[in-house]
């Protein structure tokens, strides 16, 4: 009886065996085709772009004032909103490693630019440092006009893309070695010290990816740039604020200032991911 029942048991598996193979190719086979459609989605508008892109006419086009103050503009206030942010995030980054009350709500705050509709982080820049704004008012008292100006394109790019570097060097910072800190305080190191020579050597690939993010999201910021600083050419009008204005009248010349920001956000994100795995 219990052969009997085994040999039963054995058949009713293999009864069963086929079905679950074909339900796991039919679902595999629809996880392929929603990930080619969904590929197909994100590389179409870029295609289109690329196709679109004016090659005989493209070296005459970046040669266009207009473009060559947007390019240069928008090199300037990168390099420079990245240098606030590291000056600013690095030490931010390590405080957010340490256990104290309210933590995880800073940490929420800090990252919250990230996800606030760009427009909104504009109107709230304006209301922060404009004439009658929180702090506004007291810079005009010293003749400081921020809004509408290259300062404002600065603010705005490192307002939005901070977080990324904060939170990139915050998870490196928190997987240091935390024997080594305190050896280094045994032997009367100060923080700072033990810091910048234990801490920070072994992160550096991390923050050169997290800055590298941070750099390709403040370079592509439009809608609290254009909201805070305004439009204006040659002081803040950045690539992406420059190909918003010719695509009004030139489709062609948008189309190769956009083809520019894109390889230059994709260049960003392959430095990225090259420290990323050096890091590892």
């Amino acid at each position: 009886m219990k052969i009997e029942s085994l040999r039963g048991e054995s058949a009713a598996g293999r009864a069963v065996r086929p079905r679950a193979v074909a339900r796991d190719s039919a679902m595999g086979a629809v996880a392929i085709a929603l990930a080619a459609l969904f590929g197909a989605f994100t590389g179409l508008p870029l295609a289109a772009l690329l196709l679109r892109l004016p090659v005989a006419s493209l070296a005459d086009m970046m040669h266009q004032p207009i473009v060559i103050q947007a390019l240069r503009l928008s090199f300037e206030t990168t390099c420079a909103a990245a240098a606030l942010t590291v000056l600013g995030g690095t030490p931010l980054a390590a405080l957010l490693t340490r256990d104290f009350r309210g933590r995880d709500a800073l940490a929420s705050l800090i990252t919250l630019p990230l996800v606030l509709p760009p427009v909104v982080a504009g109107l709230g820049l304006l209301l922060a440092f404009g004439r009658a704004g929180l702090l506004g008012h007291v810079l005009s008292i010293f003749g400081i006009q921020v809004p509408f100006s290259t300062a404002a394109v600065v603010l705005a790019q490192t307002f939005v893309a901070a977080p990324l570097y904060i939170n990139a060097a915050r998870s490196a910072f928190a997987r240091a070695d935390r024997e080594l800190l305190d050896a280094a305080a045994s032997l009367r190191a100060s923080p700072v010290y033990a810091f910048t020579r234990v801490a920070i050597p072994p992160a550096l690939p991390a923050l050169g990816a997290g800055l590298s993010m941070s750099a390709a999201r403040g370079l592509g910021e439009f809608g609290a740039t254009i909201t805070f600083a305004g439009n204006l050419p040659g002081v803040t009008q950045t690539m992406p604020l420059a190909a918003y204005a010719a695509a009004q009248s030139d489709m062609d010349a948008a189309v190769a200032i956009s083809v520019v920001l894109a390889c230059a956000s994709y260049g960003a994100l392959l430095a990225a991911g090259a420290l990323s795995r050096v890091g590892r």
